[in-house]
């Protein structure tokens, strides 16, 4: 008997560490790993540098048709890199001013209908990670795993202020502390795909969990959830 492949789907609070779980667990399954944040962080960067309005329902609608992301693995980081219109915008979209305005973007309509159709056809031969705030309530509600990752307010401030002050020395742990309170408040309450753990999801609160812990577990519960195939029979 062989395992098939499967979606898991991860999503939670901001700076939980659903990117490094969700790296980790498609390194050891060699499955695609997608990270749908670098795709709203990508949007929000075009935005910015070309003024749009996003306010406005067909300036939004026009730059959108006008957007192309793929992901391209990197050699040297052994991650995939977030590309816009060719470019490798990796480094750009983790800047602050990025940070500050994703929740907002994210929120429209008109972009996550643009992102979550390309997430659905990513995932259409299954074998991927994905992580976000709606990947098991929107994105792949039949996921055969779901995980919504959160911990203590004063851990992910901290795990994001280090994350940002390698990048930004000047960055403090106020401003760090606001901004996640902003966007969880508006990745909480905003009319589509609001931050919320599906009813079939395991709850993983990492307050106190060492990354190779936390790990330890996640592959457990994938390995349960894994269908068998008989042998001769193609896997997906």
């Amino acid at each position: 008997m062989s395992a098939q492949k499967i979606i898991i789907a991860i999503d939670g609070f901001s700076s939980c560490g659903k990117s490094t779980l969700a790296q980790q667990l498609a390194a050891k399954l060699g499955y695609n790993y997608i990270d749908s944040g670098a795709m709203y962080r990508a949007i929000t960067l075009y935005f910015l540098r070309n003024g749009i309005d996003y306010t406005d329902h067909n300036k939004v609608l026009t730059a959108l048709a006008d957007i192309s992301l793929t992901f391209v693995f990197n050699e040297q980081t052994q991650h995939s890199d977030m590309y816009l219109n060719d470019e490798d915008v990796e480094p750009n979209i983790r800047d602050m001013i990025v940070s500050e305005k994703v929740s907002e973007v994210a929120a429209i309509r008109e972009v996550r209908a643009f992102a979550v159709a390309q997430q659905k056809r990513m995932g259409r031969k299954k074998g991927i990670v994905m992580d976000g705030r709606d990947i098991g309530t929107a994105v792949f509600p039949d996921a055969e795993l779901k995980i919504f990752m959160t911990a203590d307010p004063e851990v992910r401030v901290m795990r994001r202020f280090k994350e940002m002050y390698a990048v930004n020395p000047h960055i403090s742990i106020e401003d760090v502390s606001h901004n996640l309170e902003l966007r969880d408040y508006i990745d909480s309450t905003r009319e589509e795909s609001p931050l919320h753990q599906a009813p079939d999801a395991i709850l993983l609160d990492n307050s106190n969990l060492t990354r190779e812990e936390q790990f330890d577990l996640v592959l457990e519960w994938v390995q349960e959830r894994k269908p068998l195939t008989p042998k001769g029979e193609p896997s997906i």
